[in-house]
């Protein structure tokens, strides 16, 4: 940023755990001065805000009406939709949390909204901005990659309520298997098991890629301990990342005996949503496409509402 470059007015809509990350995060970007916290609920809102010195709101309409240039929009899915265009048609540019809305229809609306009104309209799928991905995508760049496996498995979150594994947990990996294969998913097979919860908290998802990638996810809310590991297989080397850790690995030059060498992949030390909110600010200040775009959000969407029955 310039001397020259004023910083942004930003606001937070929704401020539980996600929220309470961007607003942290943000408060320490110097392209943003975070002015404005919203949140349905006062004492939260005024608590948060009281941390950062900024305003609190707890209406949707005092938010809109704020005087922001820039959003990041964490309420509950269903909420998504209203809120970002109606910031949108106010000359904001806006960062939606992950995944872009509840219906098809509705991202349809909020990306209609981010074109007529020439602003910037980014999905929060934070791990695209993990280092460990980014080392995994630089690892297979050239190469001929037969099949990825995703794992995300941890404990109950006491906090979810409205979705289940699916649209919670495996929306991230929609967007990495997409992200890593710049190819589009062209099958799903799906196994989903309702076990503790309302919504499904076991799904093994299968899918393959118009490019022939096949692909697996497994997710679920029944293990004691938080796992995130990403492998992929290609002609020439196997690659696999922990997605908490960041630790990263090739295995290549396997021989007739069995025996195969090994190489670390250095992951730079970053926090994924310094990284993402920092492509927030770089595609608002130089007009250029975000690095999630509510084309990916939609289409992340789509995947995950076939795997549901309901896309």
């Amino acid at each position: 940023m310039s001397p020259q470059t004023t910083p942004l007015k930003v606001g937070v809509a929704g401020v539980g755990v996600m929220g309470r990350n961007h607003a942290r995060v943000l408060a320490d970007i110097r392209d943003f001065d975070l002015t404005t916290i919203f949140d349905a609920d006062a004492v939260t809102a005024q608590g948060v805000a009281d941390v950062y010195e900024a305003q609190a709101v707890t209406t949707a309409e005092a938010f809109v009406a704020a005087g922001l240039d820039a959003a990041v929009v964490s309420t509950p899915n269903r909420t998504h939709a209203d809120l970002t265009v109606a910031l949108l048609e106010r000359g904001v540019h806006v960062l939606v949390e992950k995944p872009i809305a509840a219906t098809v229809a509705d991202a349809r609306r909020m990306i209609d909204a981010a074109e007529a009104n020439g602003r910037v309209l980014m999905v929060g799928q934070v791990e695209r901005f993990n280092p460990a991905v980014e080392a995994v995508k630089r690892a297979i760049a050239g190469e001929d990659v037969i099949s990825i496996q995703i794992t995300r498995v941890g404990p109950f979150p006491p906090r979810m309520g409205e979705v289940g594994v699916v649209i919670d947990l495996a929306v991230h990996d929609i967007d990495i298997i997409r992200h890593l294969t710049d190819s589009e998913v062209a099958e799903v097979q799906p196994q989903l098991a309702r076990t503790r919860a309302e919504r499904e908290d076991t799904a093994l998802l299968q899918f393959r890629m118009e490019n022939g990638v096949i692909a697996h996810i497994t997710t679920n809310w029944v293990t004691p301990y938080k796992t995130r590991t990403l492998q992929v297989a290609t002609q020439n080397k196997f690659v696999v990342a922990d997605l908490m850790t960041r630790q990263v690995t090739e295995y290549f030059g396997q021989q007739p005996d069995g025996s195969y060498s090994t190489r670390g992949v250095h992951s730079w030390p970053n926090e994924p949503l310094k990284k993402e909110l920092e492509a927030f600010a770089h595609a608002i200040r130089t007009g250029e496409p975000p690095a999630v775009t509510g084309e990916d959000g939609l289409r992340n969407l789509e995947v995950a509402l076939r795997c549901l029955g309901e896309g």
